[in-house]
């Protein structure tokens, strides 16, 4: 069997205040799920079990993002999360601190034998 992938989505979070990159992560995480509304599991004759979850994250700070944390967030599959250097720290006006933005890719595969 081969892993294919059938769908990726993309999302962006922030963190306005609390220089919080995990929760920043978890709004760009949920924000590309719920772009995503098909049912690729059961179209393919899988169990929502068999999804692989593939998470790449960019935040400015990858240090400081709990990848454990954000398993919690998929209901079924098997999610893997890698976090890179990406996203945005932009700097709020009066210099009190940042806005973090931070980014997400969710791809789904499953293992499938080649047509």
């Amino acid at each position: 069997m081969a892993k294919t992938r059938m769908i990726h989505e993309f999302g962006m979070g922030t963190s306005l205040r609390r220089l919080d990159y995990t929760e920043a992560a978890a709004r760009a995480i949920r924000d590309a799920l719920w772009h995503n509304s098909v049912n690729i599991a059961e179209a393919f004759g899988f169990d929502k079990s068999d999804m692989i979850v593939d998470v790449e994250i960019g935040a400015q700070d990858p240090d400081a993002v709990d990848t454990e944390q954000l398993l919690g967030i998929f209901p079924y599959g098997q999610p893997s999360i890698t976090v890179t250097k990406g996203g945005l720290d932009i700097p709020k006006p009066d210099g009190s601190g940042v806005t973090v933005v931070v980014n997400a890719a969710v791809m789904v595969s499953f293992d499938m034998e080649a047509a």
